[in-house]
């Protein structure tokens, strides 16, 4: 019984089925404790909207009249607490003044939760986010059952938190930890959060009531803010800890491109201490981001995430998958898949990369698992198979062997008599078109390719590839698998490189075009970081491998041809040394323990100029639209998505074609057109601009 009890949400009294409050549920125990239920109508997670924040201060202005014993917060979904605010609300924002005027009408609520007189206790199960963490800091205590998450993941959205976390928090919890947490986004479970002092304790769901009567009743020994608190949020000491906390920031989120770390650091660092002050000018803070290009773009870009979560659909009948090929990226599928609840056999004609893949999939979940038990169960579910027996039972068989027609044609013609009927067969190719795979297959119907991106772990997208005959019914499990994997799934038409590869060659290419032009390989960088870009095209081909780049930029100019750069001599010698970038040590760069070694650049010398920015830059949109233009994906939306998710591209600035739309198509046209008259026919406009608007 004990099992099932942790199943079963404890929620005090049974409320009545007509209850006066639309979002909500409030009843008493025998205690005269109110017990205010979460429950947002129709909808399976809280998410915290006008219209149920005003419900909110109706209840609590209720509650101030009636004095219960004392008051437990909680939800009454399976999913978790409050998964946040409702980001619906947040889209379109151009004048922050509305903006701050909202934001005030919901401070007053939370601060009016906060000054009820009867001890208040949060209990929180699953997910607890931005500001359903503010709604259980304003309660006196809060009891995290031990599945709960905690976290700020404002900054994600180019914000920070706006209904005073920001003094709530770090007036509770040691400055240094809280406001580390706010500026990385990053997630706690409850363990941590209670050593961190966030809760005052973790509990299990059968033990809730008794937890709730000792927070009540006096008997719970609470979280006290330390005396360290209080030293770390002296003035001399915040502007020391300040310009640590913008240094960091510096690395990951530059100022120019991210305000909202610093806004952030700035609240902190002038007005900790004084919380009126604070509060207030959180309010402006806020607002102010809300209406920044980056808020608005990172906005668009937590949307375009949920509509490709759409494109996967459910249903998913896919339990067992078969992975040939235990190389770089056949291991880390067949890792991220056994990390996924699949059931994964992966072989290889060796034994060598079969054990590097093992090697590697167990440091992956050290790194992404807590516990040891779920470590081993990975482990367990990932089965070396050197004999191939996997393919009879597998309902999935994922080809990533090296980027050769006759060897994938040659494997797929042992494999294809032994699959049992409906198994689905892709390739893991980042090159070859469909068609030119299908060729020597009895049931063609059945091929399609998974195209996943490198590191497997990291990248969101998988490209999901179909060709003329692609059975339609296997197509939509392929896009169920996807999501079924916690992937972002990509719908596009075979033609070589498909959309990612084809829009990031002609980038890389013309990189290194700047090199052939004797251009410091750093400045190249540089200039693509400036932009936005994770990290610069020459460093991007060291990661991915030398001997891909060659591949993929030769398959592509054979079929494009002057569309693109021509692919350097040097660099096909290069790799004939065995150059290959990370992987072997020594690239463009000379890598150790995974990090490219570069010296900064020279105080003088040349610095990143616009023009070497849309030589790298203007080109990805440019494929982008021609990829429209020839049906290749058929939504624009998908195709700033597949870049953001599928490489890194600038998230800020909402995907090349949303950077193009908001920068001005003309003006876009123009500077190609500029760049072609300089350096030749491969800046090209495509005829798809002209429809693009």
């Amino acid at each position: 019984m004990d099992l099932l009890a942790d199943r079963v949400l404890e929620l005090g009294p049974k409320p009545a089925a007509d209850g006066p409050y639309k979002n909500f549920k409030l009843t008493r125990d025998e205690d005269g404790i109110a017990w205010l239920l979460f429950d947002r109508a129709g909808a399976s997670a809280n998410t915290l909207s006008a219209d149920l924040l005003e419900e909110l201060d109706a209840i609590v202005a209720a509650l101030e009249n009636q004095r219960p014993t004392g008051l437990v917060v909680r939800s009454a979904k399976k999913s978790g607490f409050i998964a946040g605010a409702d980001v619906n609300e947040f889209r379109g924002a151009s004048d922050s003044s509305p903006v701050e005027t909202a934001i005030g009408r919901a401070h007053a609520v939370i601060d009016r939760l906060e000054a009820l007189r009867v001890p208040s206790v949060a209990v929180i199960h699953g997910f607890c986010l931005g500001g359903g963490l503010e709604v259980a800091l304003a309660c006196q205590m809060r009891i995290a059952i031990d599945d709960a998450r905690f976290g700020f993941p404002e900054v994600m959205l180019g914000l920070h938190p706006g209904l005073g976390g920001t003094v709530r928090f770090t007036e509770l919890v040691n400055p240094m930890q809280a406001m580390t947490l706010m500026l990385t986004g990053k997630t706690i479970d409850a363990r941590r959060a209670k050593s961190l002092g966030l809760v005052d304790a973790v509990t299990q769901e059968r033990h809730v009531r008794n937890a709730v009567k000792d927070a009540v009743f006096g008997r719970l020994k609470r979280a006290r803010p330390g005396a360290l608190n209080s030293i770390l949020n002296l003035g001399p000491v915040r502007g020391f800890l300040a310009s640590r906390m913008r240094s960091e920031a510096e690395k990951a989120a530059p100022r120019k491109h991210y305000p909202a770390p610093y806004a952030l650091i700035e609240l902190w660092e002038k007005l900790a201490g004084n919380r009126a002050a604070m509060l207030n000018a959180e309010k402006a803070s806020f607002a102010n981001l809300m209406v920044t290009p980056t808020a608005q773009n990172l906005i668009r870009v937590f949307f375009l995430r949920e509509q490709m979560k759409k494109l996967a659909g459910s249903g998913n009948k896919v339990a067992h998958v078969h992975v040939i090929g235990a190389g770089a990226m056949g291991g880390d599928i067949a890792a991220w898949c056994a990390n996924q609840d699949m059931r994964v056999t992966l072989a290889d004609m060796k034994a060598e990369p079969v054990a590097g893949a093992m090697k590697r999939a167990a440091e992956l979940y050290g790194k992404i698992m807590r516990k040891r038990i779920d470590q081993r169960d990975a482990l367990d579910r990932l089965i070396p198979d050197m004999d191939g027996e996997g393919v009879r039972n597998a309902d999935l068989i994922i080809e990533a062997v090296p980027e050769k027609l006759e060897l994938k044609q040659n494997v797929y013609a042992s494999l294809e008599p032994r699959m049992k009927p409906g198994a689905i067969l892709a390739t893991n190719t980042s090159s070859i078109p469909l068609q030119d795979l299908r060729t020597t297959l009895a049931r063609p119907e059945r091929l399609l390719g998974l195209h996943f991106f490198n590191p497997v772990s990291r990248l969101q997208l998988v490209e999901v590839v179909s060709h003329d005959g692609t059975d339609t019914g296997l197509l939509k499990e392929a896009l169920a698998f996807v999501g079924a994997i916690d992937r972002l799934p990509l719908p596009v038409k075979s033609s070589p490189g498909f959309l990612v590869n084809r829009a990031l060659t002609p980038y890389m290419l013309e990189a290194m075009m700047m090199l052939d032009e004797k251009t410091d390989q750093r400045l190249i960088d540089a200039a693509a970081v400036e932009f936005g870009m994770p990290m610069g095209p020459i460093e991007l081909a060291d990661q991915v491998g030398l001997d891909i780049c060659l591949d993929v930029g030769e398959m592509l100019r054979s079929k494009f041809g002057d569309t693109l750069p021509p692919t350097p001599a040097w660099l096909r010698e290069k790799v004939a040394r065995g150059e290959l970038g990370r992987k072997t040590g020594k690239g463009f760069y000379t890598w150790k323990d995974g990090k490219a070694e570069k010296a900064p650049l020279p105080e003088t010398g040349p610095r990143v100029t616009d023009e070497m920015i849309d030589r790298l830059v203007l080109p990805i949109s440019n494929v982008c639209v021609a990829a429209l233009r020839e049906g290749i994906v058929d939504n624009p939306d998908m195709v700033d998505g597949a870049m953001i998710f599928g490489t890194g591209y600038a998230p800020f600035r909402g995907g090349p074609l949303n950077y193009a739309r908001s920068r001005g198509v003309d003006h876009v046209v123009s500077a190609m057109q500029a760049l072609m008259r300089k350096f030749g026919g491969r800046f090209a406009p495509d005829p798809g601009w002209e429809a693009f608007k």
